[in-house]
Parts: structure tokens; sequence; C-alpha cells
């Protein structure tokens, strides 16, 4: 980054209290998005397909066995 001079120099007193403003003001920061679906319904959900997928390869291989013994 480049350095920015200012205009004006620092100057700290010799003697004498130090004084310091602190000004606290809102900092913006980027919005975090937030996912649709859980982590664990989209867990779920892949579970859930999981065994749909199971059980129509289980009925197409029934399906199967009987066409082969009719």
């Amino acid at each position: 980054m480049a350095e920015v001079k200012s205009m004006f120099r620092e100057v700290l007193p010799k003697q004498g209290p130090l004084f310091v403003e602190d000004i606290t003001t809102m900092v913006l920061c980027k919005p975090k998005l937030l996912p649709l679906k859980s982590l664990t319904l989209e867990k779920l959900e892949k579970i859930h397909q999981a065994a749909q997928n199971t059980i129509r390869q289980q009925e197409m291989a029934e399906k199967d066995q009987r066409q082969i013994t009719h």
C-alpha cells in the first residue's frame, strides 16, 4: 500500500498529561450469506435420496427376477 503523507505532523507534549480521544464508529463489513438449507437438512435429504434409490434398485431387481421365473 502506498503511504499517504499528512500535511500535519504529530506533536507529543514533553510535559503534562497526554489526552487521547477514542471515538467509536461503525465499521461496515461484507454481509454474510446464510444458506437457504442447513447442512443437517441437506445431509438428511441425501440420506433419504440414497434410501429411495436403493429401494428402486431392489424393486427393479425383484421385477427382473419375476420376469425371469415366468
